[in-house]
């Protein structure tokens, strides 16, 4: 057994699974590979099991959404002594040294519980624009440098598509909240890491890829996300919880305003009858191992 589980959700995904297991079968780092299948229907779940028969295929028959698909592989890796997890989103791929670099930074300090690489474009010369917001300065600079070792950059966010998870802070931290069956669980996994004491970091020396360009996003999907933001305020531990409890709800109602949207004037409805959901599950994500 290797000692990193890498966990890959796909759904739909026949246009990346080349690139992104691929990668992964030439990696400098041997791994063992794992697939989460959320109900795919146009034929990826068969593609990888015939196409790359060493990845351990777990196919949901239903879409799960993204977190509680990768706790499938989170409970998997506890379970078989794994030291550490990498999530990585099916439109990503890697290079051979990604993981080397990432795993001996990691090794090096103790109090890191997720490090990602810097995660490029397609085309590799450049940030994803999101990863790029929250990507520090001095990170970014040393892009253009090729004989930079790189050097570890403490953040408060960094995107799922590359995480790697080492076991302790997983164990601790443990699975997705339900709270997020899609978007808005990074967040909430990454205040709750910090929470707990774990640091959070990107490695400026490594590389990996995360293809979205070109995907331009409706008016509706930008909405969703700003209701999902509010989900995340009031979830978040490090919050006072009665203050976002007045405050979101009202947020909501300016942005409904502002973006002369319906959408999310409805969502403020469903998102206060969901208090007390939120307020329970709020208070279970801060247990040992929560929802594994």
């Amino acid at each position: 057994m290797n000692k990193i589980l890498v966990i890959v959700v796909t759904y739909n995904g026949m246009k990346w699974v080349d690139r992104c297991f691929g990668s992964l079968m030439l990696s400098d780092m041997p791994v063992d590979v794992m697939a989460v299948d959320n109900g795919s229907t146009d034929g990826t779940a068969e593609y990888i099991r015939d196409e790359f028969p060493e990845v351990r295929l777990c196919c949901t028959g239903e879409n799960n959404g993204f977190g509680k698909a990768n706790n499938i592989g989170f409970r998997y890796a506890l379970d078989r002594g794994y030291e550490y997890v990498y999530l990585l989103n099916q439109d990503a791929w890697v290079f051979p040294d990604t993981f080397g670099r990432l795993v001996a930074a990691m090794e090096s300090d103790e109090g890191l519980g997720i490090l990602s690489p810097m995660q490029l474009t397609a085309s590799a010369d450049r940030l994803d624009p999101r990863f790029a917001r929250w990507c520090p300065s001095g990170a970014a600079r040393s892009l253009g440098k090729r004989r930079s070792k790189g050097k570890i950059h403490k953040v408060k966010f960094v995107m799922a598509a590359h995480w790697l998870v080492c076991r302790r802070c997983l164990a601790d931290v443990g699975g997705f909240s339900p709270a997020f069956p899609h978007y808005g669980e990074d967040d909430n996994y990454i205040h709750r890491a910090l929470s707990k004491g774990y640091k959070v970091g990107i490695h400026s020396g490594a590389k990996a890829v995360h293809d979205r360009e070109m995907r331009p996003m409706s008016k509706e999907a930008a909405m969703r996300l700003k209701c999902v933001a509010s989900v995340v305020k009031v979830s978040n531990p490090s919050n006072i919880l009665w203050l976002r409890l007045i405050l979101q709800p009202l947020e909501l109602l300016a942005i409904s305003i502002m973006y002369r949207s319906s959408q999310v004037f409805r969502f403020i409805f469903s998102f206060i009858g969901s208090f007390r959901k939120l307020i329970r599950l709020r208070r279970e994500s801060m247990d040992t191992g929560a929802f594994l």
